[in-house]
């Protein structure tokens, strides 16, 4: 799988790996890189059938977001790496640092979960993509995906709003059913990378309760509720999001 990725920053410094969340592309880290790019080599990428990732027919698994990284870091001669993901790429990281652990440095989950049921729900979406298209989903993840007044904001309808219409309809419909299929909570006490963990107050979507879940399940773990803020609290409060991420980050260099 040829991931679309862009890779910012200084020759030699360590790499942070962003993973975006479903709908969205490499874009929803626009407010993360200038700050991280100061520190470290920072690799954003898209998911499949995300941006300019080709979707291919799914359903996908975690296994095959998580094996579409590990490939990325091998091509670019990355041994190992931070890691931040937001919602899905928060899943992502979470099978990574379970499954390649010698592969995952410092990890940075972002309104995320490690148990999104009902399966049913996710396979539902996914048929309803496939038959609709990803169009059908901007009107109602919107207001999911930030709190009201900035979901109803131009720049946020245009820019969010478009991505998420722009992604392929299999790529998305893939990546419901890898959340529908996902058997992450076994696992986490496991995970050994030190692991910073962010929700969204008004985060409807992955409420904080998640994010509680898996910071009481990995040792160590630290946890952050920031509001105002939704589902993508990276955008919605980056200043406080890019000060979190560089405190963790850089407590290894």
């Amino acid at each position: 799988m040829n991931l679309n990725y862009e890779l910012t920053g200084p020759d030699g410094a360590p790499v942070v790996v962003l993973s975006n969340s479903l709908g969205t592309d490499l874009t929803l880290w626009d407010e993360q890189v200038p700050a991280l790019a100061q520190e470290f080599q920072v690799l954003r990428y898209d998911q499949r059938g995300h941006g300019g990732t080709a979707g291919k027919p799914g359903p996908y698994a975690l296994k095959q977001l998580g094996g579409d990284v590990l490939a990325l870091l091998d091509t670019l001669g990355i041994r190992r790496a931070h890691f931040a993901g937001v919602s899905l790429g928060g899943m992502t990281g979470m099978w990574l640092a379970e499954h390649a652990p010698e592969r995952i440095d410092r990890l940075a989950l972002i309104c995320t979960s490690a148990d999104l049921g009902p399966a049913s729900m996710w396979r539902d979406r996914a048929a309803l993509v496939r038959e609709k298209g990803t169009q059908a989903m901007v009107e109602p993840s919107l207001p999911r995906w930030f709190t009201p007044a900035l979901a109803e904001r131009a720049d946020v309808v245009e820019k969010f709003g478009g991505m998420l219409a722009a992604a392929d309809d299999e790529g998305y419909a893939g990546c419901c059913e890898a959340i529908a299929g996902m058997d992450l909570l076994p696992k986490l006490g496991e995970i050994t990378a030190p692991t910073l963990v962010i929700a969204g107050a008004e985060d409807a979507a992955t409420p904080p309760a998640h994010a509680e879940q898996i910071a009481a399940a990995v040792a160590g773990a630290r946890l952050e509720v920031l509001s105002p803020a939704a589902h993508l609290a990276n955008a919605e409060q980056p200043e406080a999001v890019n000060r979190l991420l560089l405190d963790h980050f850089t407590r290894s260099l």
